[in-house]
């Protein structure tokens, strides 16, 4: 059955591939016979990879951010149950890849003596649920190493709040204890584990928890190293990378690595417009929020040059680097992320406007846009001008859609009424009739 090849087909999946995250899993071996869990390690790292373009697009062009142009992928735009068709190329490699990532982890967790590897796939196990959660809500859980195989109950999905209180929270406060302040390049940190732990609370409406790990982040980053960059530009492209002291967290790429899915890792693509379903992904709409920042912030936004093409119609953030864009790194957490995050959580708890705003002003700077300290004073005014700059800065990283559902402003900012059944997206049709329907559709699908 399909459930056993997702949930249990990687029970037995462990690798000899050395510690560079630049190879993908290449044999098998008896979970038994393993005494070195670290290849086991670096495969739920791995599987990270093929959720990369589902969660690009699903973030960018089912938002106001950018538009597919060729039926049926126009279904991102229209709020309907047909949306299930992008199931081959979207929602199924997601599930499958990060139900893989989870699996390994939990080989890791339960089988090594390796303290800082059991928190690294506590981090990856937690970062691969939260994926889940915010993209399907309710969801299926398995947190052992051997799960039965002859008991398909144990694929009945959970709600999302006891996924994140039972298993998301639980295993990233575990990987903040266990792991390092320092940051290399594709691996789990303190930091990046405390980073996530305050977007998942911000997540569930807890901005008192968020609160406090962002600002953990935010205050402990120059010491270990992690700080802005003083030019927007030096964020994104191949050669800027490695050593990049405003990522917290990426997931590695390689044109080197053979994916799982030929369409993996190439989220770039869809935003260039090299895919004939978006030849002109960005959305006009985008386009008006770069003019009304120059507008309203004393200058030009100098990220509308690193994000847009000259005529707006594509996104370049993550340029082709001459033929190197199949190397670009996922960005899945940097600290401008975190610290408008941070400033979101201080301005929901009532932090006044003149606290909360001067935490933009790095961002803003670097953009070549003024302050709003001084011009901004309400709570609601702040939430938008914060709503506003995560948009522009984030663009194109993943954010958008999720960050809408999250705060509740899909119908404000698309500009019109959407079921709230629509706000996740369909479970894989083909997971809901290989388990009997055990594993249940969501709402409206």
């Amino acid at each position: 059955m399909k459930y056993i090849h997702i949930l249990f087909g990687s029970l037995f999946l462990m690798t000899a591939c050395s510690a560079d995250l630049d190879q993908s899993p290449p044999n098998f071996a008896s979970a038994d016979s393993l005494t070195d869990f670290e290849g086991v390690l670096n495969a739920a790292y791995y599987y990270q990879l093929a959720s990369v373009t589902p969660l690009a697009v699903m973030a960018e062009f089912r938002s106001d951010n950018a538009l597919m142009e060729e039926a049926p992928y126009t279904e991102f735009d229209t709020f309907t149950s047909n949306l299930t068709t992008m199931e081959d190329q979207f929602f199924g490699p997601l599930y499958t890849a990060l139900y893989k990532s989870i699996l390994s982890a939990n080989n890791v967790i339960e089988n090594s003596t390796n303290a800082t590897h059991v928190a690294e796939a506590k981090f990856l196990r937690g970062l691969s649920y939260f994926k889940l959660v915010k993209s399907f809500g309710a969801i299926t859980v398995n947190l052992s190493a051997a799960p039965s195989l002859t008991d398909p109950t144990i694929l009945v999905r959970k709600p999302a709040t006891e996924v994140y209180n039972n298993v998301i929270i639980p295993d990233l406060t575990a990987a903040i204890s266990g792991l390092s302040t320092t940051i290399t390049n594709g691996r789990a940190s303190k930091y990046a584990a405390q980073a996530l732990l305050g977007k998942v609370y911000a997540a569930m409406g807890d901005f008192t928890n968020a609160e406090t790990h962002l600002a953990a982040v935010v205050n402990g980053a120059s010491g270990v190293g992690i700080s802005l960059k003083s030019d927007y530009n030096e964020i994104f492209g191949v050669a800027n990378e490695s050593g990049n002291s405003e990522i917290i967290f990426a997931t590695q790429i390689s044109a080197s690595i053979v994916d799982e899915y030929s369409f993996g890792s190439d989220f770039w693509n869809w935003f260039v417009g090299d895919d004939s379903k978006s030849n002109l992904p960005v959305d006009a709409d985008l386009v008006a929020a770069f003019d009304a920042s120059d507008a309203n912030g004393g200058g030009t936004d100098l990220r509308r040059a690193v994000t847009l093409s000259a005529d707006g119609t594509t996104a370049i953030k993550f340029p082709k680097d001459g033929g190197l864009g199949s190397d670009h790194d996922w960005i899945e957490i940097r600290l401008a992320d975190v610290i408008l995050l941070y400033a979101e959580a201080l301005n929901e708890n009532g932090t006044s406007a003149n606290t909360v705003l001067p935490l933009l002003d790095s961002i803003r700077t670097r953009a070549g846009l003024t302050s709003l300290t001084g011009t901004v004073s309400t709570q609601s005014d702040v939430r938008q001008a914060i709503a506003n700059e995560r948009r522009l800065e984030l663009a194109f990283e993943g954010h958008r859609w999720f960050d809408l559902v999250r705060t509740n402003t899909v119908d404000a900012e698309l500009g019109e009424t959407v079921n709230d059944n629509y706000h996740l997206f369909p479970i894989p049709v083909s997971e809901v009739l290989a388990t009997g329907g055990i594993i249940t559709q969501n709402d409206g699908y």
